[in-house]
């Protein structure tokens, strides 16, 4: 797929991790994303990494998201926004997890810091 820009974000959240998967569906809506494909190109797409330190397997959630081990583009801003978080039933940081990937696959994906004004 086409270069995309990514980040992390940790905030505060009273109420259910499904609450907030519905609010961040919404924002998703209000500014124009399609659900045309599964994991095809789309303007936005915002995913729910981490809950406090919940572990939730739900049909329609997952959390920790299930492949946040497997993308540098989510370890590695994640490890720069919170290194010392260990992730909910893995029991590794985001740098750990980025350090035991095969290092064939760190190569495959490109990984940049953008400075934002």
């Amino acid at each position: 797929q086409a270069r995309f820009f990514n980040a992390v974000a940790r905030g505060s959240f009273i109420g259910e991790a499904s609450g907030l998967l519905a609010g961040m569906q919404a924002v998703e809506q209000a500014r124009g994303r399609m659900r045309r494909e599964r994991w095809g190109q789309r303007t936005l797409d915002l995913d729910l990494l981490l809950f406090g330190d919940q572990i939730i397997e739900r049909p329609e959630l997952s959390v920790p998201h299930p492949r946040l081990a497997e993308r540098g583009f989510v370890l590695i801003p994640l490890a720069e926004l919170a290194p010392e978080l260990v992730i909910p039933g893995l029991g590794l940081t985001a740098g750990q997890l980025w350090e035991r990937m095969p290092a064939a696959e760190r190569a495959r994906q490109e990984v940049r810091q953008i400075q934002w004004d």
